[in-house]
């Protein structure tokens, strides 16, 4: 049950896509894992469209692997994603980590896009077996409420075989379509003590269903910075994120040294997680990059030392 950590972005820290490249050649040549790729349209804060990303990380990397955390599934049509997904785990001989989630009802996604709030949660649960079914299957017939499909096929298959699933949300219903479809869970801003008890619904839920998930399939993420905790950035960090979710940011976020952030890390473990997505909080190509090297040479040799 191998322990890992890969590192996430949600916006674009970086003043031009020079800064962006030279942060994923330090990560690719730098043991990171993977990199995930947060999925917004409609936002003030610079960010980059999620398959976009996958796609360029597919020919512009050697050795890592990289997902979507999490891709709204509840926008998107499966047909088109699951050609998307088959294609960019082809073209980088087998490094997509597809991962899905349903999409806030109050993102602005929905609404600029024309794509109704209402229905996504079943809208994704019949678009996670679609995109299952065509990755494995030469001959998809399905009539579901909001899609349908006769004799299809995609072509190449992906390489991965299966593809990985990741599904995200904590939800009944969200824990229900990761025991069916999923193949692995990741969470979103959550501290331990919410996720420990959705892990073990899955779980249960997966077993009900006759299919089993690995331990080392649950993932969890949290920011992360090396330095002293009262850092402007860090107090910006932190404010948004209470404001945002009306919580202790202290669950999710772990500054000062190796020792801090390993404490959360095990606090996570002993909830199930197994993957780890943490995430810089840093602004700019500089900042980020060296948040991200003293990631490489600091914090994994201590997370990966858990394997021995």
């Amino acid at each position: 049950m191998g322990i890992g950590a890969g590192i996430g972005i949600a916006n674009f820290p970086f003043e031009d896509a020079r800064g962006f490249w030279q942060w994923v050649d330090l990560c690719d040549n730098g043991g990171v894992d993977s990199i995930w790729q947060s999925d917004r349209i409609i936002d003030k804060s610079p960010n980059l469209e999620t398959m976009s990303v996958m796609a360029a990380l597919a020919g512009g990397t050697k050795h890592l692997k990289f997902g979507m955390n999490v891709a709204s599934l509840g926008l998107r049509h499966p047909v088109l994603m699951a050609k998307q997904c088959a294609t960019i785990d082809v073209l980088s001989e087998g490094r997509l980590l597809p991962a899905f989630g349903v999409g806030s009802a109050l993102s602005r996604d929905f609404t600029a896009t024309g794509t109704p709030t209402q229905g996504r949660g079943k809208r994704s649960a019949e678009g996670l077996e679609i995109l299952t079914r065509l990755w494995q299957e030469d001959d998809v017939s399905f009539n579901g409420e909001y899609y349908q499909l006769e004799n299809a096929t995609i072509a190449p298959k992906p390489v991965q075989s299966p593809l990985p699933l990741w599904v995200g949300g904590s939800s009944k219903q969200a824990i229900e379509r990761t025991a069916k479809w999923g193949t692995g869970w990741q969470a979103g801003i959550e501290n331990a003590a919410d996720i420990a008890p959705v892990i073990s619904a899955i779980k249960s839920r997966a077993q009900a269903h006759g299919r089993h998930i690995a331990d080392d399939h649950f993932g969890a993420g949290f920011g992360f910075r090396f330095g002293p905790p009262d850092e402007p950035i860090v107090t910006r960090y932190h404010k948004l994120l209470s404001q945002r979710l009306g919580k202790d940011p202290s669950g999710f976020t772990a500054v000062g040294g190796v020792d801090e952030m390993m404490a959360l890390v095990h606090e996570f473990h002993t909830a199930g997680v197994h993957k780890f997505i943490l995430r810089p909080i840093a602004s700019g190509a500089k900042d980020m990059l060296e948040q991200t090297r003293l990631m490489v040479d600091n914090l994994l040799p201590a997370i990966n030392a858990l394997n021995r």
